[in-house]
């Protein structure tokens, strides 16, 4: 399949299949074709995602509750300013089966983030409210009982924005921002096209060791055959050609010429 580049000559595909799985909806599949306006909405959405607190894993005993759903909240004004700056041609008209921008983008909001904030933006309210002047907030969010269970719904809302952010990336043809600077991507395989499967996953090449074990044993079977070759040649070049022992004078025949037997006949 052919591929566009962008200006850091990074391939873009024409198409994308999408999969994603949002509590209480379900799965999303369908194919995306995107437009330069949605490529270019696509990557001003990742760079939110993957510059907030939203998108990053919280320990049992790390982050802040409070700021998580902040940060969650704050995605409704972001995607809201990008759909008004693009306007309709992030989101044009398709058939079934198919994605766009703006669809993939507020049903993430109203389906993903909506019914966790909704539910749990209220009660984690009610609680701070009550907070003692000499208790630090942190020390008395973390004694609430229903902490952990909030955080579950944060993890889950997480893989959601992930898998969107996966999504947003590929369309607009951008690294994984969400990969440690320190962490080396996989190396791809020969002769294996860019974006081919999985971005990283699927497509990447055997361990160091494997690829040595792979180089040794390719050397040996070049040397082999090498050998194999040379000898064939020489056992060639002893053996006498088929033409060659059929005109060839056997051992017993004589090679000097015979002369003609003389008869004498009787003049009468």
């Amino acid at each position: 399949m052919r591929r566009k580049r962008n200006a850091a000559g990074r391939a873009r595909p024409k198409q994308v299949t999408v999969r994603m799985a949002i509590p209480m909806l379900g799965d999303i599949t369908g194919v995306w074709e995107p437009v330069e306006a949605e490529r270019k909405a696509a990557w001003e959405l990742y760079a939110e995602l993957a510059t907030r607190i939203s998108t990053v894993e919280l320990g049992p005993e790390d982050g802040f509750l409070r700021e998580a759903l902040s940060s969650f909240y704050s995605l409704f004004g972001t995607t809201r300013d990008i759909l008004r700056r693009y306007g309709p041609d992030v989101a044009p008209r398709r058939g079934p089966g198919e994605i766009t921008f703006g669809a993939l983008a507020v049903t993430v909001l109203n389906q993903a983030l909506r019914p966790v904030l909704a539910t749990w933006h209220p009660r984690l309210a009610a609680y701070e409210s009550l907070r003692p002047a000499d208790v630090d907030p942190v020390t008395y969010e973390r004694g609430w009982e229903h902490a952990s269970a909030l955080r579950a719904e944060i993890a889950r809302v997480r893989e959601v924005l992930v898998a969107l952010a996966e999504a947003l990336a590929e369309v607009a043809g951008s690294a994984d921002l969400l990969r440690p600077a320190t962490m080396p991507y996989p190396p791809r395989r020969p002769g294996r096209s860019e974006g081919a499967g999985s971005q990283y996953g699927d497509g990447a090449s055997p361990s160091p060791p494997r690829a040595a074990s792979v180089r040794r044993a390719s050397s040996a079977y070049r040397a082999r055959s090498s050998s194999g070759r040379a000898c064939h040649a020489v056992r060639r070049a002893r053996a006498p050609s088929p033409r060659a022992s059929a005109y060839a004078p056997t051992r017993t025949a004589s090679r000097r010429p015979t002369r003609p037997v003389r008869t004498s006949r009787a003049i009468s």
